[in-house]
Order: C-alpha cells, then structure tokens, then sequence
C-alpha cells in the first residue's frame, strides 16, 4: 500500500522502487511512529474527527504493533513497503479496517518524520549523557588513585613539563563536561514538537498543537510550519557533537596507545581489550583503541555529508533529507559505543608508577624551572634560556639528570648559581609551585577531585 497511489496511473519501475524506499533505515523509527500515531489519534479525538470508540481502538491496535515489534525487531524488515510510517498505516489497517485510514487526517509525512527523529533524538541523546557520565567516573576513580603519580607531560610528542596521571585524567573530564554542556544546549533546541505543520503551511484541522506537544513529551511546539518540516538543524548539530565527543575520544585513544607502547610502558592494558598478532607471538595489540582512534573518521565524514546535502535545499522538504538518518544513526551509536568500550578500558588498565616516574626524570622536564631559578637571581628571561639550553646539553652529553650536575659544573655556565639550586630541581617542587587555578600542584590537583566529585550529578 502506498500513501500517495491515487495520482498514478502506473506502477512503480520495481528498480526505483527500490531505490526510493528508506524502511531499511526508518524502521528504527517505528516506537516513536507508534508513539507519535497514539498521540496524533488524541488529538483527532479532541478535534471530533474520530469518536472515543474509533481512537480506543486505534490506540489498542498502535499498542499490540508495539508489542509485536518489540517481540521480533526484525517483523517490518519483511515488508517491501516504502517507509516505516506506511508500515505502521498499513498493519493498522489490517487490524482495525477503515477506521485506521483516519488517522492520517491532518498529518503529513513531512511533520511525522521529522517528528519520529526529533523522538529518537531525545532518548538517544539521554543514553549518551549516561554514557559520558560512566566513563567520566571512570576518569576519576583513576584519578583519586594516582594523585602522587608523576609523569612527563608532552609537546610536540616531546617530553615537556612534570604533571601527575591525575591530572592527565582531569584533562578529559573537562573535555566530557564540554561534551555534556553541549548536548544538554542541543537538548533544549530539540525538545520541540513539529507535529501538526502538515506538509508545510500547517494543518487546517482544529489541533491543539501546544496540548499535542505536551502529549508527546516535548517541551513547546514549533512556530513556523514552513520551518519546521524541513528543519535538520538538530541533525546538524548532533552530528558535529559527535564529531567534537569522538575527537576526544580519539585523542585519549593517541594517548593510551603511546603511553602503552613499549618504548613508554606507562600502563598496560588488559587482555580483554586487546588482541595478538597472527604470526609474531609476543605481540599484544592494543586494537579497541585503534578502532576507537578510526572510527571518529567515519563520525566526522557523516557531518561533512549532511551539511553538502543539506547547504542547496530550497524550502521546505525535500527527498534529499532521506539521507539524514542513515549516517545520523550510525554516528550516534558509533559514539555511544566508544564511549561504553574507552570506559572498560579505563577500568582494567594498570599503572606502572616507577616507570612514569623514571620517563619524568630522565627528560630535562626541570629544563624551565632552572631558567627560572636564574631569573630570580637577577637575570633576564631570554639570557637565563640561553644558559639553561648550554647546560640541558652538558646533562645530555654526560647522559645524566640536570640535578646530578656538579655545582662546580654549573657555575662553570653562570656563577649566580648557588647549592640552592637543587630544591628547585625536583620534580615534587616543581609540581608545588604550580599552584595556580587549574594548575598541576597536589593541592590544585586535590582541589580539581573534590570538585568533580561534589558537580558529578551536574553534568
């Protein structure tokens, strides 16, 4: 059965058949098109175009195709017709007779797709807010344990400046927070209901859109009808979210894979998420967190394509809007399930404290702070540099650390140089004095922990 067969003459060429028909994407749709139909069915009571009898017994009909697609997912996939919404029509059809062919009154498929999406949307943005949340636990029950943990930070993939693992690990809470914060804003921008635009000028039927919204969950409804059936801006917008969440994730995946390799061995992951090599024994491969890094590739590239196919549409629907759930899908289940697989990550890896610790000594990350030490002996910035670059390549070609440089060594370079220098040179003092809002010192890290724990239910 199609929706729109009284205009034609002949039948569809079995190839565009085909090629028009979307079910195998939309039917995803289905609980919020059954959904949606129930509440549209109220609405049409409220307006007298169907009788409390009629609408008991379509919303008894909506609610056994409920039951009996949550019993077999699978069930419309057996059917060759064009859309999820003809699916739904039809078998209602058969269930209840003619009085299921006034349901329709009013209603375009133009504000039920969007409409069904919108739906999808809200609950699919809720499961990524628990799922964001879970692995920011994660996150920070590392934290809480590796506070005294010290490691070599890095620029340029060099060996830097002295943090802690903890202070890794809050890095990628305030990365998630902003995940979160942006979700919760796209969020409110979606929770508004198109339903009852029609096909794009509003429907002339006596609907009480603001009571149908409410119906529907949604916060308000739409304003401008014309807008409203060919919105996708909450697909946009959902899409670059994903791209911006799977980036971080991404990165954290560089991270690990690097901190994993052997010639870092800072941690080591657990044989669950890692796999060997067909032909080297020896090999442990850290294989989810490649899989993670690749697959922001394909999230990014779905934004990239809903924007070319969105840039050129005139108003207001256009079959080209098909396109936009097929990658929508994917991007945000792709996100999800990178965030459920970095959280079990997080939780089975092991920590090798005495080799972070070892990689921060050895890596001159005390460089600055001797510069700095100079500077409060008097000299300037750019000269101190200067002096401590000669000195970092003394220490280098002895092949030993800045603070096992003998005073007589040092003076040979700069004659301000006293026996004070060397608690200025270890890496607990260099933490200390970044004391700084935001900083890497153990009481700002501390500070950091106490204040995620006490917001966690924030975001």
């Amino acid at each position: 059965m199609m929706l729109w067969g009284g205009r034609f003459l002949q039948k569809n060429n079995p190839l565009f058949k085909k090629f028009n028909s979307s079910l195998d994407i939309d039917f995803r749709l289905v609980k919020q098109d059954i959904f949606a139909s129930i509440a549209w069915s109220k609405a049409l009571l409220r307006s007298n175009i169907l009788t409390e009898e009629e609408q008991k017994k379509i919303e008894t009909a909506l609610n056994f195709l409920l039951q009996s697609v949550e019993h077999d997912p699978d069930l419309i996939l057996k059917s060759d017709l064009e859309d999820v919404h003809s699916w739904v029509e039809r078998e209602l059809v058969n269930i209840v007779g003619v009085i299921g062919k006034k349901l329709h009154t009013g209603r375009s498929r133009n504000d039920q797709v969007t409409t069904d999406l919108k739906l999808w949307c809200k609950h699919k943005v809720i499961c990524l807010f628990k799922s964001i949340k879970n692995l920011k636990g994660a996150f920070l029950n590392i934290s809480k344990k590796n506070v005294n943990t010290i490691m070599p930070g890095y620029t340029h993939l060099q060996r830097a400046q002295p943090i802690t693992f903890a202070f890794w690990c809050l890095a990628y809470i305030e990365m998630l927070n902003r995940d979160i914060d942006r979700l919760k804003d796209a969020y409110r921008r979606l929770d508004i209901s198109p339903l009852g635009c029609g096909a794009l000028s509003g429907t002339s039927w006596n609907i009480n859109r603001k009571v149908l919204a409410k119906d529907l969950g949604f916060a308000s409804e739409t304003k401008n009808s014309l807008d409203s059936v060919s919105d996708r801006d909450y697909v946009i917008e959902l899409a670059s979210i994903a791209s911006i969440g799977m980036i971080h994730l991404s990165r954290f995946s560089e991270d690990l894979i690097f901190f994993n390799s052997l010639e870092s061995n800072f941690i080591t992951l657990s044989d669950e998420v890692t796999s060997g090599s067909s032909i080297m024994p020896q090999k442990k491969n850290p294989d989810a967190l490649e899989l993670i890094r690749s697959k922001s590739g394909r999230v990014i590239g779905f934004l990239m394509n809903i924007l070319v196919v969105l840039k050129g549409l005139p108003l207001s629907y256009n079959k080209d809007m098909q396109e936009d759930k097929r990658g929508l899908f994917d991007s945000l289940d792709t996100w999800n399930n990178c965030l459920l697989m970095s959280t079990l990550i997080l939780e089975n890896i092991d920590i090798n404290c005495s080799r972070c610790l070892e990689a921060a000594q050895k890596s001159y990350a005390n460089a600055t702070e001797l510069a700095d030490y100079l500077v409060q002996k008097g000299l300037a910035f750019r000269d101190a540099h200067h002096i401590t670059g000669r000195i970092v390549l003394r220490a280098i070609k002895e092949n030993v650390p800045l603070e096992n440089l003998n005073l007589n060594i040092l003076k040979t370079y700069c004659n301000n140089i006293d026996n004070d220098v060397y608690g200025y040179l270890t890496l607990e003092s260099i933490l200390k004095k970044r004391n700084s809002k935001g900083g890497v010192s153990f009481q700002q890290v501390k500070y950091a922990i106490e204040n995620v724990t006490k917001d966690f239910d924030k975001y």
